[in-house]
């Protein structure tokens, strides 16, 4: 049998290669054209150790100076002696250049286009094979007819062939542009990666999400992982968005909450004269309680204030949550040149 082992290096570049139960990971790393730091090849040196964030594996011989006690029992490995009982993640603490990997490129054909909203742009891509990655992560997309590309989450679950992203409808953006005007069923388009240090790690704990608006996609793709692989840690998902032509997906999140019985989500808008119910910033209608006592992971995915937002209400509740992820993107490198 099989496993996906995804190696996460430093630059955020994401391999994912295959191993088989019996295999080593380094060998299936150099398998893959990828050569993890060795020196000894024995478990004696150190040379290869990386972080097993998750998944299940065995380790063979090695000494204390490689690797102690206290570094194995917290997820540390030797690559060089790592054998996997199930599909793992494995941080490599180098960049990808070190290990002379070749970024993967993937070529697909736009299979649909959704337009329903004035400001965001969903739309699907169809690969030749399923496409690996990580819940979360993100390609750099190449715009057609330029060498331009732009940096977009998936917002669909992994391992699939299918591929789907939704996106903030920028003027004059590049992307924008021609995916409001030009792009049509049928149109092939590039995208390199996946990239991104941005992705749903083992639930272990209560999980808590806050979105600001297109930064809903990466969490779309984690929650429909999560479908297939189901956790008992219940799951909060705010989403913030500036008016209310931005609320998109809606459905998809309440087919999610059918399918997640420990899943649920509000939505807050900023603008005053909407009419929503709940006005303001996600962190208006987050309590103490969210932060489960600092128990607890948060995710989140927004403008860089947002970002910093989230992370300054923590501390003025005097709270310091587990573990703190977060991805802060711009429009404004959307804009044409």
């Amino acid at each position: 049998m099989a496993y996906n082992i995804a190696l996460q290096f430093e630059d955020g570049v994401t391999r994912i290669v295959s191993c088989e139960a019996n295999e080593l990971v380094s060998d299936a790393a150099f398998r893959a054209r990828i050569n993890i730091p060795l020196d000894c090849r024995d478990g004696a040196c150190g040379t290869c150790k990386g972080h097993c964030e998750s998944g299940d594996y065995t380790l063979g011989d090695y000494i204390e100076d490689a690797l102690t006690e206290d570094e194995a029992a917290t997820g540390y490995v030797l690559t060089c002696q790592m054998r996997p009982l199930s599909d793992c993640v494995v941080k490599i603490p180098v960049d990808s250049s070190a290990c002379k990997i070749e970024i993967a490129a993937h070529e697909a054909s736009i299979s649909r286009i959704g337009r329903d909203s004035p400001t965001t742009v969903t739309f699907s891509l169809q690969a030749e094979q399923p496409v690996a990655f990580l819940p979360g992560q993100y390609v750099n997309l190449q715009v057609p007819g330029r060498s331009d590309t732009r940096a977009y989450s998936f917002s669909s679950a992994p391992n699939q062939s299918e591929l789907s992203f939704l996106i903030r409808d920028v003027p004059d953006g590049l992307m924008s542009r021609f995916m409001r005007e030009t792009a049509a069923a049928g149109d092939r388009m590039t995208f390199i990666g996946p990239y991104g240090s941005f992705y749903l790690r083992k639930p272990e704990r209560p999980i808590l999400m806050l979105a600001g608006g297109t930064g809903l996609a990466p969490f779309l793709s984690m929650l429909l992982w999560l479908k297939d692989n189901p956790t008992s840690q219940p799951i909060r998902l705010a989403y913030g968005v500036n008016c209310n032509a931005d609320l998109v997906e809606l459905e998809a999140l309440d087919e999610l909450k059918k399918a997640l019985p420990d899943f649920s989500y509000f939505t807050v808008v900023v603008d005053k004269e909407s009419g929503h119910e709940k006005l303001g910033y996600v962190t208006n209608h987050l309590t103490a309680a969210d932060l489960n006592g600092g128990d607890v992971d948060i995710y989140v995915c927004g403008p860089p204030p947002m970002v910093e937002g989230v992370r300054h209400w923590c501390e003025g509740l005097g709270v310091t949550p587990k573990n703190f992820l977060f991805e802060k993107f711009s429009a404004t490198h959307e804009a044409a040149k």
